[in-house]
C-alpha cells in the first residue's frame, strides 16, 4: 500500500502487499509473489480468481444492461437465480431475497421474522436468540445478534436489546468427560427452552445460527442430534429458526447447504459469499412458503430493501457460480470438495500429530480449523497480548500462502485459531503445499514464542 494512498483500510498500521492478479488458487502481488489462498480471503474464492465461466456471463449481462432498480423492474438473471436456488434449498423453503452480502442477508432475515409475527397479529414476538462465540455480520441488528464479546465490546450502547444469547455448542471446549457428544449436543440445545421460557414464549421470534460456526470458532460443526432438538424446541413454541450459512454454505462443507449434514429444516437461510465466489457482490436470504404468504396476503410489503439488491450483473454471476459447483456444468466440484476435504485434514493431522500446540483439528469439506493451545493436554490458550493469530498470519504470508488466524476463539478474548477453506478445485498437490507451509509458518512462530 503506498504512504499516499487515500484509502480508508482495515488496519491503519498494515503494510499490504498489492494484488495484480489472480490465476487458479493463486494470488499474485505487485512484485510478483505468488500466494495460494488457502482461506479464500474469507472462505469467499470457492472457484479461485480466474474462472472463464463466471467472468464471461459477468461480461455478458453488462452488455445486455447492468442494473435495474427492483422497484421498477425485475430481471431475468434475478428471476433464474432465485428458481433454481429454491430447487436446491432445503424442503419449504420457495422465496428468495436478493441482498449484496451476509450482513444484509442476516439484517433482513431479523427485520423479516418481526414483521411476519406481525402480520399474524403476534405483536409480542420481538426477542431473537443467538449464541455465544457466534458470528452474524458487522451491520448493528447483524452485530448485536453475534455473540462474539470482543466485536460486540465497544458499540454495545447501539446494540439492540432484543437480542439474548445461549451457550455455543463447542464440544471440544465444553463437553464433560463423562458425556458423549450427542449428550452433550441434548444439553446446550436446551438453554434454548430454557432461555425462551425465561423471556416467555410468546415473546421469541426467532433463534439464529451458523451451522458450521466459520471466523468466531474456526470451522466448529454442531454434534449430531443437536439441531434435531433445536428444531423440536422452535416448532414446540412457534419460534422460527434461521440458519446463517454466509461463511459454511453454498457447497463449502460438502454439500451445498451446510444444513443438510443435520438434516434440519430452517425457515430461512442466509447465504452470501461462495454465492458470488467474490466475482460480484450478493447475497441472499432463502425464506419458507408460510413466511412469504404470511406477507403476501398480508400487508404485501415488506419494510426493507436495499439499492443494489436483485442487481442483475451480480445474479448473472451467481448463476454461473451455480453452475460451476452445483450443475450439469460443475466437474463434480461439490464431489471435490469432499474428496479434498478429507484428504486436507488427513494432511493436517499428519503433519500436526503430537505437535504441543494443536489442540483440536476439525470441520467438514473444505472448511477446516485448528485450535491453538499453549498446552495440548491442560487445553490452556496462549496469552491473548501474544497475538498468536496475528503472528500466524504474517508468517504464512512470507511462506506464500494466505490463512485465516483469528483470536478470542474461546470467549472474544482468549483462545487462537487457524481457518483453511481453500478454493474448491484444489488438488493433492495443494492439499501438500497447504500442511506444509502451514506446518512451517506454526512451526516458526511457536519457537519465536518459546524464546521470547
Amino acid at each position: 500500500m503506498s504512504e499516499q494512498s487515500r484509502v480508508f483500510p482495515r488496519h491503519t498500521k498494515a503494510v499490504l502487499p498489492t494484488a495484480v492478479a489472480g490465476e487458479g488458487v493463486h494470488i499474485i502481488d505487485s512484485a510478483g509473489k505468488r500466494y495460494l489462498d488457502a482461506c479464500g480471503g474469507a472462505a469467499v474464492s470457492c472457484l479461485g480468481h480466474s474462472d472463464g465461466a463466471v467472468i464471461a456471463a459477468i461480461k455478458a449481462q453488462l452488455d445486455a444492461i447492468p442494473f435495474a432498480h427492483t422497484a421498477f423492474f425485475t430481471s431475468e438473471p434475478a428471476e433464474t437465480l432465485a428458481a433454481r436456488l429454491v430447487d436446491l434449498a432445503p424442503e419449504g423453503i420457495e422465496r428468495v431475497y436478493f441482498v449484496s452480502g451476509g450482513s444484509e442477508a442476516v439484517e433482513a432475515a431479523l427485520k423479516l421474522s418481526r414483521q411476519y409475527f406481525l402480520e399474524r397479529g403476534e405483536h409480542t414476538r420481538r426477542n431473537v436468540i443467538a449464541r455465544w462465540q457466534s458470528y452474524h455480520g458487522n451491520t448493528l441488528g447483524a452485530l448485536s445478534a453475534g455473540g462474539n464479546r470482543w466485536r460486540r465490546a465497544q458499540f454495545e450502547p447501539l446494540l439492540v436489546g432484543a437480542m439474548h444469547h445461549i451457550a455455543a455448542c463447542h464440544p471440544y471446549r465444553d463437553r464433560r468427560a463423562d458425556e458423549s457428544e450427542e449428550a452433550y449436543g441434548l444439553r446446550v440445545a436446551d438453554e434454548l427452552e430454557a432461555k425462551i421460557q425465561e423471556l416467555g414464549p410468546d415473546t421469541v421470534a426467532a433463534f439464529i445460527a451458523e451451522p458450521v460456526v466459520g471466523a468466531t470458532m474456526g470451522a466448529v460443526p454442531a454434534v449430531p442430534g443437536y439441531f434435531k432438538r433445536i428444531r423440536e424446541i422452535c416448532d414446540r413454541h412457534g419460534v422460527l429458526l434461521i440458519l446463517d450459512e454466509v461463511m459454511c454454505g453454498m457447497g463449502r462443507t460438502g454439500t451445498l447447504f451446510a444444513s443438510e449434514a443435520d438434516d434440519v429444516r430452517p425457515d430461512m437461510v442466509a447465504i452470501a459469499k461462495g454465492l458470488g465466489a467474490g466475482y460480484q457482490p450478493i447475497g441472499a436470504l432463502l425464506v419458507s412458503g408460510a413466511i412469504y404468504e404470511a406477507i403476501a396476503t398480508g400487508s404485501g410489503f415488506f419494510q426493507h430493501g436495499h439499492t443494489y439488491i436483485g442487481h442483475p450483473a451480480a445474479c448473472a454471476a451467481g448463476c454461473a457460480v451455480l453452475d460451476r459447483v452445483a450443475g450439469s456444468t460443475g466437474d463434480g466440484l461439490l464431489a471435490n470438495v469432499r474428496a479434498m476435504g478429507d484428504k486436507l485434514d488427513a494432511a493436517l493431522r499428519d503433519r500436526f500429530a503430537g505437535d504441543p500446540h494443536v489442540g483440536d483439528i476439525r470441520g467438514r469439506g473444505l472448511f477446516r480449523g485448528l485450535e491453538i493451545v499453549a498446552d495440548r493436554v491442560t487445553k490452556e490458550p496462549f496469552a491473548p497480548a501474544l497475538k498468536v493469530n496475528a503472528m500466524i498470519k504474517r508468517a504464512a504470508m512470507e511462506e506464500g500462502l494466505m490463512c485465516y488466524p483469528m483470536g478470542g476463539t474461546i470467549d472474544g478474548e482468549r483462545g487462537d485459531h487457524v481457518l483453511l477453506a481453500p478454493p474448491f478445485i484444489i488438488d493433492d498437490s495443494h492439499v501438500t503445499e497447504i500442511a506444509d507451509k502451514l506446518g512451517r509458518s506454526m512451526a516458526r512462530v511457536f519457537a519465536q514464542v518459546a524464546a521470547a
